[in-house]
C-alpha cells in the first residue's frame, strides 16, 4: 500500500467516501434499465414479455465479470483493475445510449455488466484498509452507500427519462463515472497482491476455495435468492403501479425513493455482524422478505394500497441489505491472498438470482397479475428457511455429539 492510511485508525473518511460512491455509481447501472424496459423494448425491438431480459443482459455480464474480473484483484495491482474496467463501462453506456438495434443494445449492456464488476474490486479492497475489530461495521457504512446507490438508480431513471428520455440516463451515468474515475486516479491509494499467484493459477484454484469454504456457499446461496425476490419486485412494482395507480414515471420514480429507508439497516447489521450475531440477522431478514410479499397480496388491494405497498417496499429492501451486509462480513474475513477469489466466488453465485428475478417480476406479472408475484415471493422466502435449517443441522449434530460424549 503507498498511501498514508492509518495501520491501526484505517482509512480516512474521505477515502471510505469516494471507494464508496465509485462502488455504488458503477452498480447502480446494473438498475437503471429495471424500471424503463416499457420504454426501451419498443426502441430497440423486443417484445412486452420478454422485456425483463433488457435488464438481465447487464446481470448475466455482470456474473461473467465477477467470476473473470473481480478474481483478478487476487493479482493485478488494484488502482490500474479499477480503472480501466470503469473506462470500459463509460464505453458500454455510450453504446447503450446511442443503440438503435437489440443486438448493439445487448452488446453494450453486457459490457456495461462485465466492467461494472469494479465495484466488487473496491469492496475488498476497502476491507484491506480495515482494522479486523471494525470491518463490519465499515463495510455497513459502505455498503449502505452501495445499495442506496442501487435504490436511487430506478427513480433517478425514471426521473431523468421523464424529462430527457430514456437515452439521457446512460449518458449522464458516463459522464459521472468519467468525474469519479478521474477522483480515483488522484485519491486512491494502489494495493498490489502479495501472493504473486499468476492468473491462470487463480483460475484453477476457484474451485478448490468454493470446495473448501461451505460458508461462502451457504452465504452466495442466501443472497442469490434475496436478489432473486429482490429484482422481481422491483420489475414487477413499476408494471403494477402503472396498471392499477396509472402512475407515470414521475410517480413511480418517487415510490422508488422509498427503497432508498432500507439503506439504514446496513450499518446496523454490520455492528450486529461483529458482536457474533450474524444468524440471528440473516434468519430474521428472510422473514421479514417472506412475511413483507405475504402481505403484499392484501397491501395493494384498498383505498390505502399505495402506502402499504411503500412500506413493504422499504421492509424487503431494508432485508436484502442486512442480509448482504452481514455475508459480506463473513467472507472478508478470510486471509486477505485469498479475498478477491473469495469474493468472486460469492458474487458469482449470487448474482445466478439477479437476472432470474427480473425475468420472474414480468413473466408472473403479466401471467398471474401481482397476486402471483406476491407468492413467488413467499415462496423464495420459504426456501431460504429452509436451507438456513439445512445449514444448522451438522452443527447441531456436531454439538449434540459433543454433549452425549461428555
Amino acid at each position: 500500500m503507498d498511501t498514508a492510511v492509518d495501520d491501526a485508525a484505517g482509512p480516512s473518511s474521505r477515502l471510505v467516501a469516494v471507494l464508496t460512491l465509485a462502488a455504488g455509481a458503477l452498480i447502480a447501472n446494473l438498475y437503471y434499465a429495471q424500471p424503463l424496459v416499457a420504454a426501451i423494448g419498443p426502441s430497440v425491438g423486443i417484445s412486452r414479455d420478454l422485456a425483463g431480459s433488457i435488464v438481465s443482459i447487464t446481470q448475466v455480464g455482470y456474473g461473467i465479470g465477477l467470476f473473470f474480473i473481480v478474481s483478478l484483484a487476487d493479482c493485478v495491482e488494484n488502482k490500474r483493475l479499477v480503472l480501466v474496467t470503469l473506462g470500459l463501462t463509460v464505453l458500454g453506456l455510450v453504446g447503450a445510449a446511442t443503440a438503435t438495434g437489440l443486438t448493439t443494445f445487448f452488446a453494450a449492456s453486457l459490457m456495461v455488466g462485465v466492467c461494472s464488476t469494479g465495484a466488487q474490486v473496491l469492496l475488498p479492497f476497502v476491507a484491506h484498509l480495515i482494522p479486523a475489530a471494525r470491518r463490519g461495521r465499515t463495510v455497513g457504512k459502505v455498503m449502505a452507500g452501495v445499495l442506496t446507490g442501487i435504490m436511487l438508480a430506478r427513480p433517478i431513471a425514471l426521473f431523468v427519462s421523464a424529462a430527457l428520455g430514456w437515452r439521457a440516463v446512460f449518458l449522464i451515468s458516463a459522464a459521472v463515472l468519467v468525474a469519479i474515475g478521474l477522483s480515483l486516479l488522484r485519491m486512491m491509494p494502489t494495493y498490489r497482491p502479495t501472493s504473486g499467484t499468476p492468473y491462470p493459477r487463480v483460475l484453477s484454484s476457484m474451485l478448490s476455495v468454493m470446495r473448501t469454504m461451505p460458508a461462502v456457499r451457504w452465504r452466495a446461496a442466501y443472497q442469490s435468492l434475496m436478489f432473486c425476490a429482490f429484482n422481481m419486485f422491483w420489475t414487477a412494482a413499476p408494471l403494477f403501479l402503472a396498471d392499477r395507480f396509472h402512475l407515470g414515471e414521475r410517480g413511480i420514480g418517487v415510490f422508488a425513493l422509498a427503497g432508498c429507508g432500507g439503506a439504514l439497516v446496513a450499518p446496523m447489521a454490520g455492528r450486529l455482524a461483529d458482536a457474533g450475531r450474524s444468524r440471528v440477522t440473516t434468519v430474521a431478514a428472510m422473514l421479514v422478505l417472506m412475511l413483507s410479499f405475504l402481505a403484499s397480496r392484501w397491501a395493494t388491494e384498498g383505498s390505502a394500497a399505495l402506502i402499504g405497498l411503500t412500506l413493504l417496499a422499504v421492509l424487503i429492501d431494508a432485508a436484502v441489505q442486512a442480509n448482504q451486509v452481514v455475508g459480506q462480513r463473513v467472507i472478508y474475513s478470510v486471509a486477505a491472498e485469498r479475498r478477491g477469489r473469495v469474493n468472486a466466488i460469492y458474487m458469482t453465485l449470487l448474482f445466478v438470482g439477479a437476472p432470474i428475478g427480473s425475468v420472474l417480476g414480468t413473466a408472473t406479472y403479466h401471467r398471474g397479475g401481482w397476486p402471483a408475484t406476491a407468492g413467488t415471493g413467499v415462496a423464495i422466502g420459504v426456501a431460504m428457511l429452509i436451507l438456513v435449517t439445512l445449514e444448522q443441522r451438522p452443527q447441531r449434530r456436531s454439538a449434540a455429539s459433543k454433549v452425549s460424549e461428555a
